[in-house]
């Protein structure tokens, strides 16, 4: 672009320079200048940039979720998804010549209704957070614009779901919570417009919510009940379908994605039949071709590619095809008894670690139940005990308000808590 055709763009979308176009990014992750000043060989630019990876730390011993959980991947993950038919395959829009990937989602679908009791389940979206967004979407029209998610919620599903609204006008209000719950007396209060209501199971705090009774109040209002899971979890907790939830969505990086700092990850996404039309993205089914041989097709593409936009439910384009497979892997190397058995690991020693931080003078925030995360009170300044922590290469718990959220997965063993909790008791 020249110098003039710049200017005219950008009178056009009405700023006067570059950095009026990109003020509403912060001025922090604005990079002022790059790093290389003057023209490097190939060599010293590469000398140049893994100095600078290098000062990132990969810490081996974390007690840290908020989101992102560390799970052992088994070797078989790796070596079914590195396979080049999969590195390379993209969009199956023929069919005919798409099978092998058409299969690998059509298998990763049917692990997730298993895996949330329900009916059906799309082809993925981007991420956990995007696919409570999509799924309030689902839920609203014209006469029902106002949506309810739990204060308990992840915070980036929370601020996720507020941009959907404000680009759709739609209203999104916060449940309060009592003890680190959600309280259902808010949802026995809602108006007759309410169009959902968004409750992450275990949630945010690691509490373990009464979904039972949530959702029962929610479909008194007559309102449709979303459920949140983390998919390890889901293994051991009752399933969406069993609470009676309409629509399940979760973070599916637990189940085989490394942490990869930050992603890419998976958004799941399943629901009752008769929600079916309103999924987005796109769900692949089974089918016989002409000689009655197995097949699979792209049966529904709610795209705008597809149909006509004003009657779209979603603009979302694509999937996670990749990070589905790699899930589909992780599920069937695991099978149901694997993945309860991790479940329960993660369970355990949680309350292990919980039980020894308590007596170390690091009291519980609540006493109510949890599955592998729990947030505890902190009698010293958490930043001098995370350094302190990070000394001996551990990342310790999450800093939030008023105390410390740990996390345990089947990834700590005993003498790693046990180095832990000397650790704590020594500061």
């Amino acid at each position: 672009m020249t110098p003039d055709e710049r200017a005219a763009m950008l009178r056009a979308v009405g700023v006067n320079n570059i950095d009026e176009l990109f003020s509403c990014v912060p001025e922090i992750l604005r990079i002022k200048s790059f790093p290389f000043s003057e023209g490097l060989s190939e060599l010293e630019a590469e000398m140049r940039i893994q100095a600078m990876a290098d000062k990132n730390h990969v810490y081996s011993v974390i007690f840290r979720g908020a989101g992102a959980y560390n799970h052992y991947i088994p070797a078989l993950v790796d070596d079914v998804a590195g396979n080049n038919a999969f590195l390379t395959a993209y969009t199956p829009y023929q069919a005919e010549i798409s099978q092998g990937i058409l299969q690998s989602i059509f298998e990763y679908q049917s692990m997730i209704c298993a895996l949330t009791d329900l009916d059906v389940s799309n082809a993925s979206v981007y991420d956990g957070a995007t696919a409570a967004a999509e799924a309030i979407a689902m839920c609203c029209d014209r006469t029902k614009q106002d949506v309810y998610i739990s204060a308990a919620a992840p915070p980036m599903v929370i601020e996720t779901v507020s941009t959907y609204c404000f680009g759709t006008n739609t209203r999104m209000h916060v449940l309060p919570l009592v003890d680190g719950a959600t309280d259902p007396a808010s949802i026995n209060a809602l108006p007759e417009n309410a169009a959902c209501v968004y409750i992450h199971q275990p949630n945010y705090f690691g509490r373990i919510e009464d979904v039972d009774e949530l959702c029962d109040l929610t479909h008194k209002r007559g309102a449709k009940f979303i459920m949140g899971i983390h998919p390890i979890a889901a293994s051991l907790l009752k399933t969406p379908g069993e609470v009676g939830a309409d629509i399940a969505v979760g973070e599916g990086q637990p189940l085989g994605l490394p942490l990869s700092f930050g992603g890419p990850y998976l958004g799941i996404m399943a629901a009752d039949k008769h929600m079916l039309r309103r999924m987005p993205g796109r769900i692949v089914g089974e089918t016989t071709d002409t000689e009655g041989s197995r097949a699979f097709v792209l049966t529904l593409q709610a795209r705008e590619q597809h149909i006509r936009r004003e009657k779209a439910a979603s603009n979302i384009c694509s999937n996670q095809a990749h990070c589905a497979l790699r899930a589909s892997v992780y599920m069937a190397a695991m099978g149901p008894d694997g993945m309860r058995q991790v479940a329960q690991l993660c369970y355990d020693k949680a309350h292990y670690l919980a039980s020894g931080l308590s007596e170390a003078g690091f009291p519980l925030y609540n006493r109510g139940p949890f599955f592998n995360e729990f947030v505890t009170r902190s009698p010293v300044d958490t930043d001098k005990l995370m350094k302190k922590l990070a000394n001996i290469d551990i990342l310790g718990g999450l800093p939030v308000q008023d105390g410390i959220l740990w996390c345990v997965t089947e990834m700590n063993t005993k003498a790693q808590m046990d180095t832990l909790l000397k650790a704590v008791q020594e500061i």
